[in-house]
């Protein structure tokens, strides 16, 4: 994993994905919706409006293993300008699937998976979270769409680097000739200006059309919240319902509060471990201990030999700061990874780096397409990219601006779509909304639920304590998700059970936390 291509996917709002399955129950008087047209069990194909599925097998990564599934063709305009002014405008085919309901007859309404990133296709993404939607599949269809430019959706992959030439410093100048080298590699097959959340809300209300005008209870992960406030802003007839997993509110700059927003949660979670009398002992103050080791490579970055922790494969890399905050980051994503930095900066400061590095081969090993992704600058260059600046306050962070430039960079190569005039506008509904948080989210921390709860009449905020980015498959929320789609009554649900979750201990050696 080059330094470039962990920047990228340092900026990527990935899934964290969960299985977790539970039983649904109605309460007595729900009121049941429309029912659709009966799926047989073991059916070839059926008809959707005007969609016609067909039963298809969808692959995993890295597994001989297949996801049942429907699949039907969809095709878009690119530019949907373009082709209304001419004939011969290019048109895209988007990958697009259904997983079937586990009932005879269905409701009526579709579930639709809005995947992370920006840059993570649904598809790919779905066997490593289809166990959160396992209490929606009891009466609900679900629907993948690969949003364009990512998975099969003409998707804007960039060959990765393949080293870093040389340099320990951040090199804006090879940030953009990597950036020109990705366009050129996109160019032929795509026009990146229209690759944008604009556009993908677009094709899916032209899906819902297609799919005879059924509507959606969008669930929106990460990246996906801004899809999902953006198409309940613009097609607010095709919604039932929202749930918003982690959510980046649609005033948000992508990209502006990384840093700030990572340091709080690392000492968030480095409390538990000062306050741990075992934790305390073996290291202190975890916080002061990562900016010794920033410090450290800084001055004099390091080079570590490691084996592949799932090939066995002997590795060479080097670490300075800017690799370091990477990977610190992805740590702090998931409590079971944060349990270990602790422990992870102890090593590094012995010199030692191999904890640090092994673990991130695993946790980048499913993000490869996002650090790839040209879809990723689509949007974030026409969305945000001019309302990104460096921030004083940040410098000294661990994360320091270093995002924020090569953003800045990617963005003055990268063509720019546009944006709506009320793009970043605070999303106004009465539709039921559920917003789940993560209490040590370093990617969109609880304040960001808190502040899209201020447009919502009819909405309930969740905070899972202990718990970092993406928390939909986390203990009991699928089945709360499962009920409050079911009954669309947001401030009754009954979110209890979410208080038995919270942070893990912190690993005191490489046999777990202390007893």
């Amino acid at each position: 994993m080059t330094k470039r291509n962990l920047l990228r996917i340092t900026l990527a709002l990935a899934v964290v994905a969960y299985l977790g399955y539970s039983q649904f129950k109605a309460k007595p008087g729900t009121a049941r919706v429309e029912m659709a047209a009966p799926i047989a069990a073991n059916a070839k194909s059926f008809t959707l409006g005007t969609m016609q599925f067909s039963a298809c097998e969808l692959p995993q990564k890295r597994s001989g293993a297949r996801t049942q599934a429907y699949c039907a063709p969809f095709a878009v305009p690119e530019n949907r300008d373009a082709h209304h002014a001419a004939t011969n405008g290019r048109m895209i085919d988007l990958r697009l699937a259904l997983i079937k309901s586990e009932a005879v007859a269905a409701d009526r309404d579709l579930v639709v998976l809005l995947a992370g990133g920006p840059g993570q296709s649904a598809i790919d993404s779905w066997p490593q979270i289809a166990g959160a939607f396992a209490p929606l599949r009891k009466h609900h269809h679900v629907l993948l769409l690969d949003q364009r430019g990512t998975g099969g959706s003409n998707g804007l992959l960039c060959k990765p680097e393949d080293d870093d030439k040389g340099s320990d410093a951040l090199d804006i100048a090879a940030i953009r000739e990597s950036t020109h080298d990705c366009l050129g590699a996109v160019s032929d097959k795509a026009d990146v200006r229209f690759y944008t959340t604009t556009d993908a809300v677009e094709d899916l209300e032209t899906l819902r059309h297609a799919l005879g005008d059924p509507t959606f209870d969008l669930v929106g992960v990460s990246y996906g919240t801004r899809v999902a406030q953006q198409y309940t802003m613009r097609h607010p007839d095709g919604v039932r319902s929202v749930v918003l997993d982690s959510v980046a509110p649609n005033e948000l700059v992508l990209g502006q509060e990384f840093a700030a927003n990572l340091d709080d949660a690392l000492k968030a979670q480095f409390a538990h471990c000062t306050q741990d009398a075992a934790c305390a002992k073996a290291f202190g103050d975890p916080y002061a201990a990562l900016m010794r080791l920033r410090d450290a490579l800084r001055a004099k970055p390091e080079n570590y030999a490691l084996r592949d922790p799932v090939t066995f494969a002997a590795l060479q890399g080097r670490v300075d700061e800017y690799n370091l905050a990477a990977l610190v980051r992805l740590f702090a994503y998931t409590p079971e990874t944060a349990a270990l930095l602790p422990l992870s900066i102890a090593e590094a400061l012995r010199g030692n780096y191999a904890p640090l590095a092994g673990q991130s081969q695993l946790l980048t090993g499913d993000l490869a397409d996002l650090s790839e992704s040209g879809m990723q600058m689509s949007v974030i260059c026409s969305e945000d990219a001019d309302l990104l600046a460096p921030r004083p306050q940040d410098a000294n962070l661990l994360l320091g601006n270093a995002l924020v430039e090569a953003m800045r960079a990617q963005c003055e190569i990268w063509p720019h779509g546009s944006r709506p005039a009320d793009f970043h506008a605070p999303l106004h509904t009465d539709k039921p909304v559920l917003v789940l948080e993560g209490e040590f989210d370093p990617v969109t921390p609880p304040r960001y639920g808190e502040q899209v709860m201020q447009g919502f009449t009819n909405a309930k905020l969740l905070v899972a304590k202990g718990q970092g980015h993406n928390v939909l498959g986390r203990g009991c929320i699928p089945k709360v998700v499962g009920e409050f789609v079911d009954q669309l009554d947001p401030k009754t649900l009954d979110a209890k059970c979410i208080e038995a979750l919270g942070p893990l201990p912190a690993f005191v050696d490489f046999n777990g936390a202390a007893p």
